[in-house]
């Protein structure tokens, strides 16, 4: 159950309309890494969670959270189109609303789609998706995507900020760089948390770690004979992992098998380019009802 209070988290009040202004707006509710974005991740990750109490309680409280600066943005992007596009004053743009939009900076959609609101778009107009949020059901995992998702709005409100000269937007937008910074540490303080409760051994994910090579897990294979990759802290020095073990740093690298890039011979139905150097391809190995059947095939097999 979710409970709506008809007061804003913080003021959202700018000095004056400014529809160039609102259409740079747009980014941080409905871009890649806007708001939108942040609160359906924290949502789904929030209800997938199978650790009821402080986990689950802490991603719901943040997702809450994130619902109110939506609902702020939108607010002040509501605010910013008051009265736009006055700016126009030319007698074909008085006459032609959608004219007069473009030539006072606002967004054609806003004076089309919305009628002077915010949308659930970037910038640009691409609508938001949901390929944007990551909700893995591991919190490791997602606490990952957590920090990045969170530095990446905060990069971006920090670019918006340098974009106005409007006391009240900056006003807002101050309050949601703060809440940005603390919300990184948040996501990095609840990895600490899932340390030191014993969910994971450590900050990296490696499920299946028993099944993994050993080696490759610690090793950096620089692919230029001049890199100075080697210099850095994840070249050398003791693993993340493996405190005991030290990361290994391999100049040139070379192949670690004589295996090459090629595939099985093609199926002939399929009219493929090539040269009979892997042998005659058979029919329906890769499309048609032959190759149905090997999936049948291999699945009575493996039942058996």
């Amino acid at each position: 159950m979710f409970k709506h209070v008809d007061y804003l988290q913080f003021q959202a009040k700018p000095e004056k309309p400014d529809a160039f202004f609102a259409a740079k707006l747009q980014e941080l509710i409905g871009g890649q890494f806007g708001e939108m974005t942040v609160m359906m991740q924290y949502l789904w990750q929030g209800w997938s969670c199978r650790v009821p109490g402080k986990y689950k309680d802490m991603i719901m409280d943040i997702a809450t959270e994130e619902i109110g600066h939506v609902e702020m943005l939108t607010t002040m992007l509501a605010r910013l189109l008051e009265g736009a596009p006055g700016e126009a004053t030319e007698k074909a743009a008085a006459a032609n609303p959608v004219l007069a939009a473009v030539l006072g900076g606002m967004s054609p959609q806003h004076a089309i789609v919305s009628g002077g609101g915010a949308l659930p778009r970037d910038s640009e107009g691409t609508p938001w998706n949901t390929g944007y949020i990551v909700a893995s059901g591991n919190l490791l995992s997602d606490f990952r995507s957590n920090v990045a998702a969170e530095a990446q709005s905060r990069l971006m409100t920090s670019r918006v900020y340098n974009m106005t000269d409007d006391r009240g937007v900056k006003d807002m937008l101050q309050f949601n760089l703060a809440r940005d910074t603390y919300h990184q540490q948040q996501w990095l303080l609840g990895i600490e948390q899932l340390i030191a409760d014993g969910f994971v051994e450590h900050g990296i994910e490696n499920s299946n770690a028993e099944d993994e090579k050993d080696g490759p897990n610690r090793t950096f294979y620089s692919f230029d004979p001049e890199s100075t990759a080697g210099e850095g802290r994840w070249a050398q020095g003791p693993s993340l992992i493996d405190p005991k073990s030290d990361l290994v740093y391999v100049q040139d690298a070379q192949p670690l098998t004589d295996d090459r890039p090629l595939g099985p011979a093609p199926d002939p139905k399929l009219y493929v380019t090539y040269d009979g150097a892997m042998g005659k391809g058979k029919p329906g190995t890769g499309a048609g009802a032959q190759g149905v059947a090997n999936v049948v095939n291999k699945i009575k097999g493996a039942l058996d």
